[in-house]
């Protein structure tokens, strides 16, 4: 199974970005994200931490309904 990279929650969003997410708003440290596909929308929130745990970077990506090898690959 891939493994997941302890990154920031910047490098997160930087990452979802590249893979069609866009942000849509900020409310303290919570970004929200959205992409618009054929199936309709996809929203996820990325906290601005230093450091995202392993298991909170997993609950975006399900959320945002990626794979962590197409994550790891943007």
């Amino acid at each position: 199974m891939p493994k997941l990279a302890n990154i920031s929650g910047e490098d997160a969003i930087k990452k979802l970005e590249k893979l069609g997410f866009s942000r849509i708003r900020q409310k303290g440290s919570h970004v929200m994200l959205k992409k618009y596909s054929d199936s309709g929308e996809i929203g996820c929130v990325v906290p601005l931490h230093k450091k995202l745990a392993i298991g909170t970077l997993h609950g975006i990506l399900k959320q945002a309904k990626i794979g962590i090898n197409e994550f790891n690959d943007a």
